[in-house]
C-alpha cells in the first residue's frame, strides 16, 4: 500500500475507491476461477462416463489419463521452446551490444590518429556522418 497511495494521489484517485475496485475484482476473478474449475471437473467426469459407456471403465480411465499426459507434455514442450527462444534473443542482444561497444571503443581510440591527416578530415568526416545516418536508418527499419 505504500507505493499505491502516492501513485493514486498522483493520478487524482481516491485510495479507498481504488482498493474497493481491486478487492471486488479479486473476488470476482476468484469466483470465476472456482466455477471454471468446477466446470472442468464435471466435463472430465462426463467424458469419463461417456468413454466408460463405450469401453470398459478401466479403458476409459486409461484413455483420459493418456490424454491428460499428452496435454501436460505439450505444455511442457511449449514452455521449453519459449525459454529457448528467449535465451537466443538475449544472447543475440548481448552479442550486438558487445560488438557495438567494441567498435565504438576502437573508433574512439583511432580517432586522434585519423584527425592528424588533412585528407581524412576533409573526406572522412562527411563519409563517417553518411555511414552513421545510414546505419541509424537501417536499425530503425528492423523495429
Amino acid at each position: 500500500m505504500g507505493l499505491i497511495a502516492p501513485l493514486a494521489a498522483l493520478f487524482g484517485l481516491e485510495l479507498e475507491s481504488v482498493a474497493a475496485r481491486a478487492r471486488a475484482a479479486a473476488v470476482l476473478y476468484g469466483l470465476m476461477a472456482l466455477f471454471l474449475l468446477a466446470a472442468a471437473i464435471f466435463l472430465t467426469i462426463a467424458g469419463y462416463l461417456a468413454l466408460a459407456d463405450l469401453f470398459s471403465p478401466i479403458i476409459a480411465a486409461l484413455i483420459l489419463g493418456g490424454v491428460f499426459l499428452l496435454v501436460a507434455l505439450a505444455l511442457y514442450l511449449g514452455t521449453l521452446l519459449g525459454k529457448g527462444h528467449k535465451r537466443r534473443d538475449l544472447a543475440e542482444r548481448r552479442k550486438s551490444s558487445e560488438s557495438a561497444a567494441f567498435l565504438t571503443t576502437a573508433a574512439l581510440t583511432a580517432l586522434p590518429v585519423f584527425l592528424k591527416s588533412p585528407l581524412i578530415v576533409k573526406l572522412g568526416l562527411p563519409a563517417a556522418a553518411i555511414t552513421a545516418i545510414a546505419l541509424i536508418r537501417e536499425n530503425r527499419g528492423d523495429d
